[in-house]
């Protein structure tokens, strides 16, 4: 659980959400025995919701993990979109080809290994759909250099922008995650006063943030 929502709440949207199917359940297992982050229920069934909806054919993902949101951005979008998603860490991205391998969607998702920082600015083409789920002390970078690839119309979605409950009062703050904490309320700030852009944060999992690109 986390501390956006009172256990009960979050409890009983869960209790709702409809189970995974296999492929996404063994990952789902696999993440909970290894304490590796992947999104939280509730965020899983609103991005399929926004995909469904907007339907995007090209997607970006900053931080891949073990490829549990790329499956599910595939799987949203009836493998139709093209998924490119990047990953820091060589075991993580391994894990996710594999676990990408075992569903259909292994020509339609594209892992890069690397920093992103490095990756993004080398990118080619647009994307409709992007979603932000790295290092939480860098959204505010990888969001300059996203914004310039993303369509007008585009959605970018950002995962754990309330970190516990952090961002919203200083009473929770742990000393060791100040910094994270400044820089993300800093990016909170800039989204939601850009011009050209229109931003909500919604307290579902740990803080989610979408950000839509006006067309001018």
């Amino acid at each position: 659980m986390t501390n956006i929502n009172e256990d009960y709440i979050e409890g009983y949207i869960r209790s709702i959400i409809p189970k995974s199917n296999e492929n996404l359940a063994a990952i789902e297992q696999y993440a909970h025995e290894n304490h590796v982050p992947i999104i939280e229920p509730e965020v899983a069934q609103f991005m399929k919701l926004i995909l469904k909806k907007n339907k995007p054919k090209n997607i970006l993902e900053i931080g891949t993990a073990i490829g549990y949101s790329a499956i599910v951005m595939a799987q949203s979008t009836d493998g139709d979109a093209k998924i490119t998603t990047i990953e820091r860490r060589e075991d993580m991205a391994n894990l996710a080809f594999n676990n990408i391998k075992s569903t259909s969607y292994s020509d339609k998702i594209k892992i890069i290994i690397g920093e992103a920082h490095e990756i993004l600015p080398l990118l080619e083409g647009k994307f409709d759909f992007i979603f932000l789920d790295a290092a939480k002390g860098q959204y505010l970078d990888f969001f300059k250099y996203c914004s310039e690839y993303l369509v007008p119309g585009g959605v970018i979605m950002s995962d754990n922008v309330l970190f516990k409950g952090m961002v919203a009062t200083d009473d929770l703050v742990i000393r060791r995650k100040k910094t994270i904490v400044k820089r993300l309320r800093s990016y909170l700030q800039y989204i939601n006063n850009l011009s050209g852009y229109v931003s909500c944060v919604i307290p579902i999992g740990d803080g989610v943030a979408l950000t839509y690109k006006e067309d001018r």
